[in-house]
């Protein structure tokens, strides 16, 4: 593909993608309306996004070393994040009462990456009393009728899936699954997903410097959003993504109410897995992926979010339900009734066999092969292979 690119860029056939950022406000204004930047937010939430994106494009110009595949994907997801921005505030201008949806209480699973927190919160999202954001909804924001948007989805997944034939023993993924609101964090231009896929060291260490509340502002509008289109409002929403740990203030101080499910697992395995995450992807956009450089990174990141996470916690007053990684593999029913019981949440006769299909479901997925694949690496890496 990186040679097709080439061959394209060099005979004219297209141009090579810009990431300057007024190039990529020019492409999105193609397909979306200006005003839709300013649209039910705030002054300091739209230089915030402005500002966010500078950076963001300086440390891709200056420090990413992205092949041309790399260059493709980011210039895509850019433009995309900036026109679901103005469709959003568009959508907002037209229906504002959107963003007065009353929520009920959430449940914010929160723990560092590769943790457990994705097991614990497709098991949350099991329950049919409680609701969990889609997979095609994290990414795709906008609503749509009909809501082509599970279609779209799948398609970028057969993609990505062909890309990265890893991508499954990663994270398993399904368009219309439940799965985290990475999406929505990465429309608000967090550094979360941006870090997980390129070397920026500058707009990482800008972005954890600076104060995420326009980022979870607009969280809490799309959260509102989407809970208003799926009519599921009055259900409480398991919210899940191991960058809540690092904001995790500026989360709660938008749900106060919120009750907190909070993943341990062994240091050591952390870093393991979470640096098999990241090298994967950066080794994809990037000739010039570093390991080493990547492991520093997560135990850095994974020692930073613990920092914060520990400190939002002993100023929180709200339900908190520890579980620990190796519990949950040794006996997940136990460890769920405990969490019910932590955060005094019904547990009614459907919840646990639903649990149950969940698990039948993930326990044949391809991410058990995770395990084995890192095992593997290290083998050859030690080889000197």
């Amino acid at each position: 593909m990186i040679g097709w690119l080439e061959t394209a860029w060099r005979k004219g056939l297209s141009a090579r993608p810009s990431l300057d950022p007024d190039v990529l406000w020019e492409k999105a204004l193609a397909d979306a309306p200006a005003h839709g930047e300013t649209a039910c937010r705030s002054a300091e939430d739209v230089a915030d996004f402005r500002l966010r994106l500078e950076k963001l494009c300086d440390a891709l110009a200056s420090e990413a070393q992205l092949n041309p595949l790399g260059e493709t994907m980011a210039h895509g997801q850019l433009v995309r994040v900036i026109r679901q921005r103005l469709n959003l505030g568009v959508l907002w201008r037209k229906a504002p009462a959107l963003l007065d949806t009353p929520l009920a209480p959430p449940i914010i699973v929160a723990g560092q990456m590769r943790s457990g927190t994705t097991r614990i919160h497709r098991l949350l999202a099991a329950d049919p009393s409680l609701s969990a954001t889609r997979f095609c909804d994290s990414w795709h924001p906008v609503p749509r009728s009909p809501d082509t948007r599970p279609a779209w989805s799948a398609l970028s997944l057969a993609f990505a899936k062909a890309l990265d034939p890893w991508l499954d023993t990663i994270h398993p993924f399904g368009a219309t699954r439940a799965d985290e609101e990475l999406g929505w964090l990465a429309a608000a231009l967090d550094h979360a997903a941006y870090e997980a896929q390129w070397r920026i060291p500058g707009f990482t260490a800008f972005s954890e410097a600076r104060d995420p509340a326009p980022v979870y502002h607009e969280f809490a509008r799309m959260l509102r959003t989407d809970a208003s289109w799926h009519d599921n409002a009055h259900r409480p929403r398991v919210l899940k993504v191991p960058q809540f740990a690092e904001d995790l203030p500026a989360l709660l101080a938008q749900f106060p109410d919120a009750r907190v499910v909070m993943t341990r697992r062994c240091e050591n395995d952390l870093i393991r897995s979470s640096a098999s995450l990241v090298a994967n992807q950066m080794a994809i956009q990037s000739d010039h992926a570093d390991y080493e450089w990547i492991e520093a990174e997560v135990a850095r990141k994974i020692a930073l979010r613990q920092e914060r996470m520990d400190a939002a916690l002993a100023a929180f007053d709200g339900p908190v339900a520890d579980v620990d990684f190796d519990a949950l593999g040794e006996n997940w029913e136990t460890e769920i009734t405990r969490i019910y019981a932590t955060l005094s949440l019904p547990m009614s006769d459907e919840t646990l066999p639903a649990m149950r299909e969940e698990q039948r479901k993930a326990s044949n997925g391809a991410h058990r092969h995770h395990g084995k694949q890192i095992q593997a690496f290290e083998s050859s890496a030690a080889q000197g292979a």
